[in-house]
């Protein structure tokens, strides 16, 4: 992932984000604002309401004009029911405005970081833990999803409160005000100081998860091995030690956001009773009226309890803040260059790799590698494990880029071809094919969403897959569960075969395609190739030498470098390194 840490604070990263929902925000952060105005009020009515006892003509309302008691205990009632509707309604409002906010930014988070993704090379996902791609995609989004569905309403009511609760204290006497007002600086501080040192933790708290996560997912895809090997208390431990690292980043974590609740309620306790005892006294010397004491007492409260709900907003706050940065880490990764051109003549599959040198930091992969495929023609690269073979169909799928050298399609340079209308061109089938949850027609006609059925069944023949798929209960519809684990391997690698023809691709490329399955299933991918190689393009990458005697060309690659390359009969006449991987897997002597 991007190494390079942003300067920027993580609640501006999401901001900048979120600049489409910016209307939302706004009304949101507005129906937050007016709902504690109409909630602060209730209180202030109480005072007025115990001054029309106590004082009767004489009070507050008597001033206004309203001087009978039960006229003015019957404006009280009308005045409270007006309040409390408004605060209902912007209560809401605001829900309306945060929760859907919430759901739209857990959505375009989510799909902003799968398609960026998607975007990057297959190197940087191998690269990262899958688990903690996972984490990334589910829980930090979700995390964030949190924060805007209660925590920015929270914290935004906080702060409102205090400014309007403050008000009021200073008109009603200034004295008790301040001191009142006193443990909000500490709290404030406090929470700030407490804040600072979360964040770090609950970051690593975050990277713990995504290890545990990545752990569980391996053993998963894996439990056949585990199962196999009888290592179920092996890999029990590895979860167990993942998971106890995860509880001790969490249990790092708590000790100071624990702490929180605590020290505020302290200051709380502080503030409240300066009311309690200066505005008694003030009351009793005549210099504050019962009404207003009542009016102090209860704002006391009202501005300083909510206060100790500090400790929650500030872990959602910091839990979030970390998974805004991770999201926003991913969406930063940049992408490779990428250009906007097609072909500029009809596609034939010609291809040309020019003074290739490639190498993995300070490893060499790939040295002075010059090679001609015409098109229609059917080539092989061979070569021990580690040779760089695959790295040269990365190369040409785009997937990587050469240090040095070029390599070119029909004439053109396809670092300046559109890479998805490059790899429209390219068929490609792996050792490993991906099948996806879904129909033996949905993974033959992968990526489309209205399939040609007949495209489809045709592909399937080429690839001789018919016969099998018509066993099948459901034929083409028969759902092939996740990564086909309904399939046999042999069945996966010829609905790959077919998914790759279905394309009509200019190139075929077969990667390693044959070397997990049996001999049945070699066989009829080689009748197959034998059908679908004529006037196509196609690239052999194998170990095993049988696959290949009938390519047009062999390159055999040995340490970085094209060693030698011939036909079949050639190689094997020339005694050379082609000659003794025949030897060593044949066991002929010729």
């Amino acid at each position: 992932m991007n190494n390079a840490v942003s300067s920027q604070h993580p609640l501006r990263r999401l901001l900048d984000f979120a600049r489409p929902y910016r209307r939302n925000i706004i009304l949101g952060s507005v129906f937050s604002v007016c709902n504690k105005v109409f909630d602060v009020l209730p209180e202030i009515l109480i005072g007025v309401s115990v001054d029309v006892v106590v004082n009767q003509k004489d009070s507050f309302l008597a001033k206004l004009g309203v001087s009978d008691p039960m006229q003015q205990l019957w404006a009280l009632a009308a005045l409270t029911v007006l309040i409390w509707v408004f605060e209902s309604l912007f209560e809401y409002l605001y829900a309306l405005r945060w929760r859907g906010l919430a759901q739209d930014m857990q959505h375009e988070l989510r799909q902003a970081a799968y398609s960026h993704l998607q975007k990057l090379p297959p190197d940087f996902i191998n690269s990262e833990r899958s688990g903690r791609l996972m984490a990334l995609m589910n829980e930090d989004v979700n995390q964030i999803e949190r924060f805007l569905n209660t925590g920015a309403n929270d914290l935004i009511q906080v702060f409102v409160s205090s400014l309007l609760v403050g008000a009021v204290f200073f008109v009603l006497t200034a004295d008790l005000a301040v001191l009142a007002l006193l443990p909000i600086p500490m709290i404030l501080f406090g929470a700030f100081w407490f804040q600072k040192r979360l964040y770090p933790r609950y970051t690593a708290a975050r990277e713990a998860a995504a290890t545990v996560s990545n752990r569980l997912n391996n053993n998963l895809a894996g439990m056949t091995t585990i199962q196999a090997y009888t290592a179920e208390e092996f890999e029990s431990e590895h979860v167990r030690i993942a998971s106890n690292a995860f509880r001790e980043r969490n249990a790092d974590a708590i000790k100071f956001s624990a702490a929180i609740t605590p020290v505020i309620r302290m200051a709380v306790m502080a503030g409240f009773v300066v009311t309690l005892l200066y505005g008694g006294y003030l009351c009793l010397s005549g210099k504050l009226g019962v009404g207003s004491y009542t009016v102090l007492v209860y704002l006391t409260q009202r501005l300083l309890w909510p206060m100790t709900r500090l400790a929650d907003m500030t872990d959602l706050y910091q839990r979030a803040m970390a998974s805004v940065n991770r999201v926003m880490d991913l969406l930063e990764t940049a992408l490779p260059k990428q250009s906007t051109r097609e072909f500029s003549s009809p596609v034939k599959g010609a291809l040309r790799f020019e003074n290739i040198f490639f190498a993995y930091g300070d490893t060499p992969t790939l040295s002075d590698i010059n090679i001609d495929i015409p098109a229609g023609s059917t080539i092989a690269f061979v070569g021990g494990t580690g040779s760089g073979k695959s790295t040269l169909l990365k190369l040409l799928l785009r997937f990587l880029s050469p240090d040095k050298g070029r390599i070119l399609f029909d004439g053109q340079d396809i670092a300046d071809i559109n890479s998805t209308v490059l790899r429209k061109q390219l068929g490609y089938v792996a050792q490993d094919p991906f099948l996806t949850d879904g129909s033996i027609a949905d993974n033959i006609a992968y990526g489309e969403y209205h399939a040609d059925r007949k495209a489809v069944e045709t592909a399937a023949d080429a690839a001789e897959a018919s016969e099998f798929i018509s066993t099948l209960p459901n034929g083409f519809d028969n759902e092939v569960g996740e990564r086909g684990t309904q399939l046999s391997g042999g069945q996966r690698q010829r609905i790959a075969l077919a998914r790759a023809l279905y394309r009509n691709p200019a190139v075929l490329i077969l990667d390693e395609a044959t070397s997990a399955v049996d001999n049945e299933t070699e066989a009829a991918i080689q009748r197959s190739l034998a059908r679908v190689s004529k006037n196509r393009t196609t690239i052999i990458v194998a170990h095993r030498l049988s696959t290949v005697r009938s390519a047009d060309m062999i390159f055999v690659i040995e340490k970085w470098r094209l060693v030698v390359q011939g036909r079949h009969q050639e190689l094997l006449a020339s005694d050379g390194v082609y000659a003794s991987l025949w030897k060593l897997q044949t066991g002929e002597a010729f």
